[in-house]
C-alpha cells in the first residue's frame, strides 16, 4: 500500500507520553532555557484523548519530587495535591478479620506520613497546564507509534499512528496520515511497558546484564462514601486474604477529597495457578467485612487497571542509547514495598532534562546522554530503591509468611547499617514463565458479584470510559494465531480470558453443552491498556501496539 510522505516537525526535544516523568521532563527543560537565557522547543505527545485520561495509581504520592520540579506548588490553589496523610495503617487480613500492624514495627521508609492523597490524573493535567504555560506544545490523542533512526542508528523521533484506518488495513475516507516529529533528543515516557520502549530495549540491548523485569497488576476503584465512613487523611494497607501464602499482593484504601475513596489491590504477575483472576479477587477483597465497613451506602464512580513495574534497582535497563532516554516507569522506577512511583517518575524526568539541556547547550544531538545513566544511582532515586532491592525477590521466593518479615528485616538492616544480609538477590524467571499447568493446581471458584461492593467486567469496564473506533487495526496481535487453542487451553486453560481485567479476551464453543469446537475472541474495544497480556502470556504470542490516538480510557480522576 503507498501512503503518501509524512509532513515533519522539528523539535530540540520529543517527549512520548503524558504522565508525570514525561511532564516532568517537559516542564524542567524549560525551565533549564530560561534559566540560561536560551530556547529550547519541547513538544509532549499522549495517546490519550486528554492528559490524564490513561493515568491509574494508587495514589499516595512523596512530594519529593514535586518539591524539586515547583518548589512553590503549595501556594498555588490550583494544585490538586490537597489532602495530606494523617494517619498511616498496615494490616494483615484473614477471611473474617485483621490483625494491625504496629507502625513502629515498620522501617521508617514505609511510613507515609508528609505525603499527599492524591489522584494522578489530576495532578498531571495540573502539570500539563504549567507546561503549557512554558511554551511545550502538548497533543493528547495522538500516538507514538512508530520509532524513526537515523542512517547511523540514532533515534531522531518518532512517528505518530496514522488515522483513519479500517479493519481490513486500507485506508478509510477519514485517513490521515501521521506526522514525523523529530528531535535532537527523544525521552520516553510511555509508562509501563509501553510499546516503543520495548522496542528500543531490544534494538540497543538495554537489558544486557540486568535482571528480569518483573510485575504486578493494579486494578482500582474510585468510591463515594457516607460521610460518617469517611477519614480525610488515612491510608490503609493490607495483605493476606483473599491471597494465598504463594501469591504475592495487597491492596490500598486511600480517604481524600470530598469523601472519596480510593480503593485498590495488587496481584504480582508471578502467581502460580492460571484459575487466578485478578479482577475478581479484587471483588472478593471488597467483601471482607472491614473493607465493606467503609463502603456500606457508597456508590462505586470508576474501575480502571494497570500493569506495575516490580522489578526494582537490579531490573532497571540501561537508560539511554543513542538520541535519547527512557524515564518514569518505562525504566522502571517503582518501589514496590512503598507502592510508590511518582516521585521517582518525576525526579528521572528532571535528571534527563538537566542532561538534555547541558548537552544541547554543548552543541550535541543524537548521542548517549551518559550522565544519566551513571547519575541515576547515586541520585534520590537511587537511594530509594537499593534499600528494598531484596524485597520482592524474598517475598517471590519464600511466600508471603516469611517472605514479608525477611523483607522487612532486610530493609531493617539496610536503614540501620547500611547493608543487606542478602546482598543483592535476583529474582528469577519471568512472569510469562511462572504458572503451572491445569493438572497441577487447584481451581479457584469465584463467587457471583453481588451488585452492590462487587461487580462484573463488562460493567466495570463500562466505568473506565473505554472506547475504541471498532473499524480499526485490532491493536492486540498474535504471534501465531493458533497457540491460544492449540497450546494454551489444553495446558492452562487459556489464562488471558482470567488474567485480563477487562473482558478482552474469551474462549467461545460453536457447541457450548459439549465443549467442542472452540475459538478464541478477542474484544479489543474493551481494552483499558493495562498491557497485561503483554507481559503475563505463558506463549508470549500477545502484543500490545497502540491503537488509534485517543482510544482506551478515560479516566476522569484517577
Amino acid at each position: 500500500m503507498d501512503l503518501p510522505e509524512r509532513d515533519q516537525m522539528e523539535y530540540d526535544v520529543v517527549v512520548v507520553g503524558g504522565g508525570p516523568a514525561g511532564l516532568a521532563a517537559a516542564i524542567r527543560l524549560k525551565q533549564c532555557a530560561a534559566e540560561a537565557g536560551t530556547e529550547i522547543s519541547v513538544v509532549l505527545v499522549e495517546k490519550g484523548s486528554e492528559i490524564g485520561a490513561h493515568i491509574l495509581s494508587g495514589a499516595v504520592i512523596d512530594p519529593v519530587g514535586l518539591d524539586r520540579l515547583i518548589p512553590d506548588w503549595r501556594d498555588d490553589p490550583d494544585c490538586p495535591v490537597r489532602t495530606a496523610v494523617t494517619d498511616d495503617r498496615f494490616y494483615l487480613l484473614g477471611p473474617a478479620g485483621a490483625i494491625r500492624l504496629p507502625n513502629f514495627a515498620m522501617p521508617k521508609l514505609m511510613g507515609n506520613h508528609g505525603n499527599y492523597i492524591i489522584s494522578l490524573g489530576q495532578l498531571c493535567r495540573w502539570l500539563a497546564a504549567r507546561a503549557e504555560a512554558l511554551g511545550v506544545e502538548i497533543y493528547p490523542g495522538f500516538a507514538a507509534q512508530e520509532v524513526l533512526y537515523d542512517d547511523a542508528g540514532a533515534v531522531i523521533g518518532i512517528a505518530t499512528g496514522d488515522m483513519g484506518i479500517g479493519r481490513d488495513g486500507m485506508p478509510k475516507d477519514s485517513f490521515t496520515r501521521g506526522m514525523a516529529l523529530l528531535g535532537r533528543y527523544t525521552l520516553f515516557a510511555e509508562g509501563v511497558r509501553g510499546h516503543l520502549s520495548k522496542q528500543v530495549i531490544a534494538r540497543f540491548g538495554l537489558d544486557k546484564g540486568r535482571d528480569v523485569p518483573k510485575f504486578g497488576i493494579g486494578l482500582k476503584e474510585l468510591w463515594r462514601v457516607d460521610k460518617a465512613r469517611h477519614r480525610p487523611g488515612l491510608v490503609q494497607h493490607s495483605f493476606g486474604w483473599p491471597l494465598d501464602g504463594r501469591t504475592g499482593g495487597g491492596s490500598f484504601l486511600y480517604h481524600f477529597d470530598e469523601d472519596l475513596v480510593s480503593i485498590g489491590f495488587v496481584v504480582h504477575l508471578n502467581y502460580e495457578n492460571p484459575t487466578l483472576s485478578p479482577f475478581d479477587e479484587f471483588q472478593r477483597f471488597k467483601q471482607h467485612p472491614m473493607i465493606r465497613e467503609t463502603l456500606e451506602g457508597g456508590k462505586r464512580l470508576s474501575y480502571g487497571a494497570r500493569a506495575i513495574t516490580e522489578g526494582g534497582y537490579q531490573s532497571v535497563p540501561k537508560l539511554v542509547f543513542p538520541g535519547g532516554a527512557l524515564v518514569g516507569c518505562a525504566a522502571g522506577f517503582v518501589n514496590v514495598p512503598r507502592i510508590k512511583g511518582s516521585h521517582n517518575a518525576m525526579l528521572s524526568g528532571i535528571l534527563a532534562a538537566d542532561e538534555i539541556a547541558a548537552a544541547l547547550r554543548d552543541g550535541r544531538s543524537h548521542d548517549e546522554l551518559a550522565g544519566y545513566e551513571a547519575g541515576w544511582r547515586h541520585s534520590e532515586i537511587g537511594r530509594d530503591l537499593r534499600p528494598v532491592r531484596n524485597v520482592k525477590p524474598l517475598w517471590s521466593r519464600f511466600g508471603t509468611w516469611l517472605g514479608i518479615p525477611l523483607g522487612g528485616l532486610d530493609m531493617w538492616t539496610n536503614e540501620v547499617f547500611g547493608f543487606s544480609l542478602f546482598g543483592t538477590l535476583r529474582h528469577g524467571k519471568r512472569d510469562c514463565d511462572s504458572l503451572k499447568p491445569l493438572a497441577e493446581v487447584r481451581p479457584i471458584i469465584y463467587p457471583k458479584p453481588d451488585g452492590v461492593f462487587s461487580f462484573d467486567k463488562l460493567s466495570s469496564v463500562f466505568l473506565s470510559g473505554t472506547n475504541h473506533e471498532e473499524d480499526q487495526p485490532v491493536h492486540l496481535t498474535l504471534k501465531d494465531p493458533a497457540a491460544p487453542i492449540r497450546d494454551n487451553l489444553p495446558k492452562y486453560g487459556e489464562p488471558a480470558r482470567l488474567y485480563c481485567p477487562a473482558g478482552v479476551y474469551e474462549v467461545v464453543y460453536a457447541d457450548e453443552a459439549a465443549r467442542r469446537d472452540p475459538r478464541f475472541v478477542i474484544n479489543a474495544q474493551n481494552c483499558v491498556h493495562c498491557k497485561t497480556c503483554d507481559i503475563k502470556d505463558p506463549a508470549q504470542n500477545i502484543t500490545w501496539i497502540a491503537p488509534e490516538g485517543g482510544g482506551g480510557p478515560t479516566y476522569p480522576n484517577m
